[in-house]
Order: structure tokens, then sequence, then C-alpha cells
């Protein structure tokens, strides 16, 4: 193995909890919620899938339908499609949907895995190249920038800057060219199989890992590195 492509959420980072997300943007927005009434709140957004990162919607209603299909392959539809979700339960200000929609592309908003730091040290000091090939409608750099993993990631492959999203065998495709490396020698690690497992196609081996909750899952990431050369680079 040349080269490991990470997915994004669920894998390296996990979003923040729906009580931490709107407390975040009822601060922004100066609004107040009694406790009983955030709670209520709280537990309405998670219902109807609001956050993004977060739990899926049980249903999508029919006007958001073209939205939430086209969701990771354009912003615009994203952010219609989050936003709508969030409308389905009633805020007291409407600048809290927005606030909302806001908050949850912040690099606050995300915490990577105790051992997604060390991972990505471990395999720049091998020599092996990475990528980041996530399904997602919105720039998802700065949270890398900000918790100290961009450094060791040389290309991220994005959905919605391509107009194609995993399974598509061609976004892994484009993954493995834009680092230079043959998929049979390209490992992809995520944690929704349907998804992540489309690299499969073209020839990439596969690894899974479990979407929990970031405490609960301090190694999960390791193993990765016992399925690559232990070869490191020699220093300069």
């Amino acid at each position: 193995m040349t080269a490991v492509l990470f997915d994004f959420s669920g894998t390296l980072c996990r979003a923040e909890s729906t009580e931490s997300w709107l407390r975040a943007a009822l601060a922004v927005t100066g609004t107040t919620l009694s406790e009983p009434r955030f709670r209520s709140v709280a537990n309405a957004l998670d219902e109807v899938g609001a956050l993004s990162g977060g739990a899926e919607p049980s249903s999508v209603p029919e006007e958001l339908a073209g939205a939430w299909a086209e969701r990771d392959r354009d912003a615009a539809a994203h952010r219609a499609a989050y936003t709508g979700l969030a409308r389905q339960v009633p805020l007291p200000v409407d600048d809290l949907y927005d606030a909302l929609y806001d908050r949850h592309m912040a690099p606050a908003a995300w915490a990577p895995y105790p051992d997604a730091l060390p991972v990505l040290q471990e395999l720049r000091e091998r020599g092996v190249a990475v990528g980041i090939v996530s399904n997602i409608g919105w720039d998802l750099r700065p949270v890398f920038r900000e918790h100290g993993l961009d450094p060791y990631v040389d290309a991220y492959v994005l959905s919605y800057e391509h107009g194609m999203r995993k399974p598509d065998a061609g976004l892994f495709a484009l993954a493995c060219a834009e680092l230079g490396v043959e998929p049979r020698r390209t490992l992809m690690v995520g944690d929704d199989r349907a998804k992540d497992g489309g690299a499969a196609a073209i020839g990439c081996r596969v690894h899974f890992v479990d979407h929990l909750p970031v405490d609960a899952r301090p190694d999960a990431l390791l193993p990765v590195l016992d399925l690559l050369p232990k070869t490191r680079l020699p220093s300069a």
C-alpha cells in the first residue's frame, strides 16, 4: 500500500452533539430558551436529522426531496436541504436556521478522533500519501487546518466540488489520480460500508471503522498502520 484514503465524518472526525450545536447557535444570535424548551428543541432537531454529520432523518419532506438528493453534489442544495429540515422545528427567531447551518461548518463543531493525528503523522513518516474522500456540500479544509490535520493531507476530493458522490467509483479514481497512486496499492478507510465500500470497484482495499462518539472510539484507526509498510522515510 502506497496511499490511504480517509472518509471525514465518522472516520477521522465527529460532529458535536445536537445540544452543543444548538447552544452555539443560540449564543451567536443572542437567543435564550428555558432549559425544558431547549431540551425539547434539541430533541426535535435530532429527530428530523437537521444536523449534518448527526443522525439521518427518518423521512424527508417531499418538498425537500430534490435538495436532499443533490445535497452532496451541490453546495446550495446542501444548505437548502439541511436548513429545510431544521425549519420543520419552530424556533423563536428566524436567524437561528442560518446560524445552525453555519455552525455545523465551523471547526469548533468537529472533534478529531484521538488517534487521527497520530495515525496521519505516522503515515507521513512512512511516506504514505493521504487523501480525504468525503460526501459533503461544504469545504472541510478549515476543519483540518484548525485541528492540525491539514499538514498530513496530500489531496482533498470532496463530492460537491466534482458533482459526484460515493459510492461512485469515479470519486475514488479522482483521489488516486490526484495522489498519483495505483488503486490496487491504495487503502480506503471509512465508516459506511455501502458508500466507502465503492472504492473496491476500482481495486482499492477497504477497511471500516465504527461511527461512534469520540470518547468511545480512542484507537480504531491504529489497525490501519498494520496494513501498511513499516519503512520510514530517511531523515533529512
